[in-house]
This record gives C-alpha cells, structure tokens and sequence, in this order.
C-alpha cells in the first residue's frame, strides 16, 4: 500500500493528479486538498471511485483519531462553594501558620518561632536589667538621694545601675535596636564588674555576674525557643543572685 501509485481528482476535474503515493494523500487529506469523496483511479477496474469506496484505502489516508475525554468524577471545580464549608478566620489563619491545625501540624513558619524565641530573649534581659539595677543602686540609696558627689564615687555601680534601668525601660518599648549595646554591657559585666569582685575576692559575685552577663549576651542573640529559654534563665537568675548578693551584704 505504502507503494502503491495513487492518482486523484475531483469529480468535477477531467485532469488527474499523480501519481502519489498513500503517505502523501494523507498529507493532502490533513492539509484539505483531499476529502473521502475525492476519486482515485482504481487499476483493476480501470474505474474512478471514491476514497470512501475503499475501506483499506480510507484507512489510511483517514485514520480515526483517538477522542480525549474527561470523565465526569474527575472534573473538580475549584472556585466552586461548598455550603457546607466553615467560614476562615483570622484566627484560623494565624493557627495554621503556626502549625496548630491538624492539616499544618509540624509545619509551623520558622520565622514565627523565631520571633517568639526572640520576644524571650527580649522579655529576660529587660528583668535581667532591673534586677542588676537593683543591686546596683540601692546600697547606693542614701549616696544618690544626697547627691553628694564624694559618696557617689565612692558607688562606682550607681551610674551603671542607672544605665541598666535605662536599657530596660527602652527595650521594653520594643527598642531591640539597642542590642549592640547591651552586648557591650554584657562584655563590661565580663570585664571591667568581673575583674572588681576577682580583685576583691568575692567568687561567688564574679560567678553570678559570669552567669547573669553570659546570659544576658546570648537574650541579644538566641533565635531558638531552647536557647532564649536557656539565656533568658541564666541572665535573670545570675544578676538577681548577683544583687542579692549586693543588697545582702
């Protein structure tokens, strides 16, 4: 067939076309030039028929092409309203987000945990703060009411107490801004407060401001529930230990 000589023409045509071949028809079927009533010459009979009198011929040049269709179970509307449907609120916005519901349990944003472990953070060092204070400035109470300036340099800590009551009062406006600097603090509690309880042999004191100053550094820093929880503890309890100490003694 693939072989085959094939002459057409038009049954108002007295000209004939050809010879092609059965994979060129088919072209000209495809491109329109040709239709199942189109004629061809038929050797054996030395006759003009129609393409659709031949049932292998019409087979190739027409092949039946498969239909696509879409069973109806399978078509979804997704704009569709389901009545049934419970109204979404806020609430169940925010809940999902945060890996609350049973369709986003396990996939909470990070970056809202990590928002909470630094909202702890910010809530340990602004305690940690007002309890450094305290120790800080009420051994200093009757210095500082006098302002006599020869008892206030004997309390070198009120001026940092004052400072810390500072930072706390900002960092509880939100000011996470201020974090550098009290990083810088931590560094001073470390450092310059430190090395004063070591030269006056107090380890206990130097253990807490270690401890309150570690801790009150890594509030600055903890992006992790864990660790701000662990940071937030160690700032609070070391400085409150630490102006117990202070005030007790």
């Amino acid at each position: 067939m693939a072989t085959q000589e094939i002459y057409i023409r038009n049954a108002t045509e007295t000209e004939a076309r050809g010879p092609f071949n059965t994979q060129q028809v088919a072209d000209l079927a495809e491109a329109g030039q040709v239709t199942a009533d189109t004629l061809v010459y038929d050797a054996s009979t030395e006759q003009w028929v129609a393409i659709n009198a031949n049932a292998d011929l019409m087979a190739v040049i027409f092949p039946e092409k498969k239909k696509l269709a879409l069973k109806a179970k399978e078509i979804k509307t997704l704009n569709k309203t389901d009545d049934n449907a419970k109204p979404i609120t806020v609430n169940d916005m925010l809940d999902a987000a945060e890996g609350k519901t049973d369709d986003t349990k396990g996939k909470s944003d990070p970056a809202i945990a990590m928002m909470r472990a630094a909202r702890v953070g910010m809530i340990g060092a602004i305690v940690a703060f007002v309890a450094a204070a305290a120790g800080e400035i009420l051994p200093a109470t009757e210095a500082l009411l006098s302002m006599d300036p020869a008892k206030l340099l004997a309390q070198p800590l009120v001026l940092l107490g004052l400072i810390d009551l500072a930072f706390a009062a900002l960092l509880g406006l939100g000011m996470s801004t201020l974090y550098q600097f009290v990083r810088f603090r931590a560094a001073l509690g470390l450092g310059l407060v430190g090395f004063m309880f070591y030269a006056q042999g107090m380890p206990i004191h130097l253990i807490a401001a270690v401890i309150g100053s570690v801790g009150l550094y890594l509030c600055t820093v903890a992006v992790q529930m864990p660790v701000a929880l662990a940071a937030a503890l160690a700032a609070v309890g070391g400085m409150g230990y630490l102006s117990w100490l202070m005030i007790s003694t």
